[in-house]
């Protein structure tokens, strides 16, 4: 069973210490959940894990491979899936167009699935289904993410490091998109880390619960736990 581990890692944007000495583990097959207000270093841990950043030092091991600092085309052939916050899609394309750049690189391993597993991430998100021939440009903001969402899962990763899906959206359309994702844990041994700043929709799905502050992990617990941890929220999330 993959776990990824993350050892004592410092990472630097620009001349300021984003991540400080970040040790934590996320288990394979569950949802892991990072939260932190602004600033925290949430989106510089998923960049660096994903090979967009470098460490300073520290280590980032994906089941038997450390995958620190490595080129992200290498980090996504071991397995790993990147969904940026933002909605980043290209807006000139197709729907179909866009799912399909989540598989070059496996039609050249595995042409075969790549039309199963497109079919897959339709069923996912029916409302892509019933627009795969329109451009991205015309979907709204939550049909943009769950597209986002779908060309990463098309290359049928084993880890999903998904930043800030419910940034900008309606919270019916943050529910179903968060529901989706954790159906596919569920169902088919899927590890995700999800970085959120809405905590609460974070942590009602996670396994487990890693709370950043400044660069720091000030608690890494069951997600069950910290969610009943009022004086926790308060002071670091302020609800």
């Amino acid at each position: 069973m993959k776990k990824l581990i993350v050892s004592d890692l410092v990472t630097d944007y620009g001349h300021v210490r984003a991540l400080d000495g970040i040790s934590f583990i996320a288990n394979s097959g569950e949802i892991t959940t990072v939260i932190g207000a602004n600033g925290a270093g949430k989106s510089t841990l998923l960049r660096t894990i994903s090979g967009l950043e470098k460490a300073k030092s520290g280590t980032i091991s994906w089941g038997d491979s450390e995958i620190t600092n490595l080129a992200p085309e290498a980090i996504v052939r071991l397995g790993v899936a990147h969904v940026p916050e933002g909605h980043a899609v290209i807006p000139t394309f197709s729907v179909l167009e866009n799912i399909e750049m989540g598989a070059l690189f496996r039609k050249r391993k595995n042409s075969s699935d790549v039309k199963v597993a497109i079919s897959e991430v339709l069923d996912l998100f029916p409302r892509l289904a019933e627009r795969v021939k329109q451009s991205a440009g015309s979907l709204s903001g939550g049909e943009r993410q769950m597209l986002a969402i779908s060309r990463a899962l098309v290359s049928r990763p084993e880890l999903l490091l998904l930043d800030e899906p419910s940034l900008g959206l309606a919270p019916l359309v943050v529910e179903q998109i968060i529901q989706s994702i954790n159906q596919l844990s569920r169902s088919t041994g899927l590890t995700v880390l999800l970085v959120e700043q809405n905590a609460n929709t974070a942590l009602a799905v996670a396994d487990h619960g890693v709370l950043l502050a400044l660069g720091k992990v000030v608690s890494d617990q069951p997600a069950a736990k910290m969610r009943a941890d009022s004086a926790l929220r308060s002071a670091y999330l302020g609800y």
